[in-house]
């Protein structure tokens, strides 16, 4: 496994559509390893394959909802799709490839997507909260959208170090 570089945004790379998945090879096995590693590295709860410059519908995701005593653990999303959503939550976010820069996002509060796992098994999962919100957020950037671009405002500096409470 090695660290991969987290494309900053401004980079083109992050604007483009990715492609499917075709092949469940090696070659994949050590992308996902890699990005399981950079996301680990990087303290994130999310990190898509454009983000390390690979234009492959690839993407992993940080499920916190464990119970109490579990360890969150990486959930690996391929070709993903978004087959069903509901309720809603407004919060902030952030993104590895938009450091320093929080802004208010409404997303569903539960998401169901259908994927394939690393050796092309179709499943599907589902996420509550902040796993719904990361499935949102991480399935955009296949598509090259950056949650900036759904920002209702951004959180000012005083905000993020607690002084407006």
């Amino acid at each position: 496994m090695a660290l991969r570089n987290i494309l900053q945004r401004g980079d083109s790379t992050l604007e483009k559509h990715c492609r499917p998945i075709k092949d469940f090879d090696k070659r994949l096995h050590i992308l996902l390893d890699d990005m399981h590693q950079t996301l680990m590295d990087a303290n994130g709860v999310g990190l898509a394959a454009p983000q390390v410059g690979v234009l492959r519908r690839a993407v992993l995701v940080l499920e916190t909802n464990v119970e109490d005593g579990e360890e969150p653990y990486v959930i690996e999303l391929l070709n993903p799709e978004i087959i069903s959503a509901s309720g809603e939550q407004t919060g902030a976010e952030g993104c590895l490839s938009v450091p320093g820069v929080f802004g208010i996002v409404t997303r569903p509060d539960t998401v169901t997507v259908r994927a394939q796992d690393r050796y092309g098994e179709p499943f599907t999962v589902t996420g509550y909260g902040l796993t719904a919100r990361a499935f949102c957020h991480e399935l955009d950037h296949l598509d090259g959208v950056l949650f900036v671009s759904k920002a209702e405002r951004f959180l000012s500096q005083d905000e993020l170090d607690g002084e407006d409470e």
